[in-house]
């Protein structure tokens, strides 16, 4: 057996944690730089609020309905991320975080000691609620793409209440038939649209096709979804998250920047971070992109891309701030307001397979970068930094609304008066 446990509207309910002042308030989260609404609680929901809706066309309406908007506050998110997650892994041998707020278990022999999935996911969510005050949905099924259907009944089909079972012929159907078929892990509205043609607009009209004919109009990746459907595991953890192939980090600005020294010091960051990230997940970058702009809506609109091509692909971050110092140049205009700057590793290399240079030094040094990113992890990111990075002003991404962070700053620590 196999379960999906997700949050619902994580980074919502996170907001309301440990604020029990707005927790029967609707909340709305934004993105960067407050731009869009990415999180809406299902209060807001009710009040029909839109994800990704920009917030200057919707501020006055969440005013008039006392709406509590918040800055996204990523430190408080991954900190709740982590006890929840840890209160989950209790709950099963074989725990495979999705992202950061969706686990995938998976149960071997429970079956001997477990009679009732549907109060032992009732048991999951009451103690992820008991000890992180987040809310959960908890589907169950013999297979990961069955757990992710019976998750998405648990949290958005009425007569679920939170946890729904998809174990059988049965409830299978009643499930399955009850989703679009865009709404099958892995079908995008493309192939959903697709599909549709060909008469196929449920999840359980998918999962009567032939197998064999799915991949040989479509692709392995369609037959193995119609297999799992029908209770067949054809995915492992492997294949269900697998290394990026690209790795990009960009942001706009907070104000408008065009000084040298200041676009400098946001690529260079940027860089920082593409660079942590290929180390997280054991790749090395071969080129990389680096990029700058004004906004599109500004007159003589101004746009420079500039790829470097490493001679041996690397991981460090003091070789990919020498590369974007070498064309910064080249990226950087003279009295341009510059709007959005970005670095990106377009090329990968696993490190487990890298292909080396007879005739150049090895500047890796993976133990600087164990130590950097060692600290960093322990101590907050930004805490160890490379000197052309400064101090974090006008590029830092504006966050008007954003909440305390509760859990990873002494000053913002909760005070209980008894």
């Amino acid at each position: 057996m196999y379960a999906l446990v997700d949050a619902v509207s994580f980074y919502a309910s996170c907001e309301k944690v440990f604020d029990p002042s707005i927790r029967n308030r609707p909340v709305v989260v934004l993105t960067n730089n407050d731009g869009c609404i990415c999180a809406v609680c299902p209060i807001g929901r009710r009040l029909g609020i839109p994800k990704f809706k920009p917030y200057f066309q919707i501020k006055h309406f969440l005013a008039k309905h006392h709406v509590v908007v918040r800055s996204s506050n990523y430190e408080l998110y991954a900190d709740l991320s982590d006890k929840m997650m840890n209160v989950i892994g209790r709950f099963c041998d074989n725990q495979y975080v999705y992202s950061i707020d969706e686990s995938f278990l998976q149960f071997k022999n429970y079956n001997q000691i477990i009679n009732d999935w549907h109060k032992y996911g009732h048991e999951i969510r009451r103690a992820v609620w008991q000890e992180t005050r987040l809310p959960v949905g908890v589907g169950f099924g013999s297979t990961p793409t069955l757990a992710k259907a019976a998750n998405h009944a648990a949290k958005k089909l009425a007569g679920y209440n939170g946890v729904a079972v998809a174990d059988d012929v049965t409830s299978r159907k009643d499930i399955l038939s009850k989703m679009a078929v865009t709404d099958v892990w892995g079908i995008g509205s493309r192939l959903g649209k697709r599909l549709n043609v060909l008469g196929i607009n449920s999840a359980w009209d998918l999962a009567n096709q032939s197998p064999k004919i799915m991949r040989s109009q479509f692709s392995v990746m369609v037959e193995r979804t119609v297999n799992e459907l029908n209770g067949i595991v054809c995915l492992n953890w492997d294949e269900v998250k697998q290394a990026k192939k690209e790795i990009f980090s960009t942001r706009s600005f907070g104000q408008r920047i065009n000084e040298e020294h200041q676009l400098k010091a946001a690529l260079v960051s940027h860089g920082a971070i593409v660079g942590r990230k290929l180390r997280q997940q054991h790749s090395r970058v071969k080129r990389l992109v680096i990029s700058a702009a004004s906004s599109p809506h500004d007159d003589n609109y101004y746009h420079k891309s500039i790829i470097y091509e490493f001679l041996v692909a690397t991981d460090n971050t003091l070789s990919i701030a020498n590369a974007i110092s070498a064309v910064f140049d080249c990226v950087y205009a003279g009295g341009v307001n510059f709007y959005r700057c970005g670095v990106g590793a377009i090329e990968l290399e696993n490190t487990q397979f890298q292909q080396g240079d007879l005739f150049s030094l090895n500047e890796e040094d993976p133990e600087l970068m164990r130590c950097y990113d060692g600290i960093n992890n322990r101590y907050g990111n930004y805490t160890l930094q490379l000197a052309v990075q400064g101090k974090i002003d006008k590029w830092h991404m504006r966050r008007e609304f954003l909440s305390p962070s509760f859990t990873s700053k002494w000053r913002d620590i909760p005070k209980i008066s008894c």
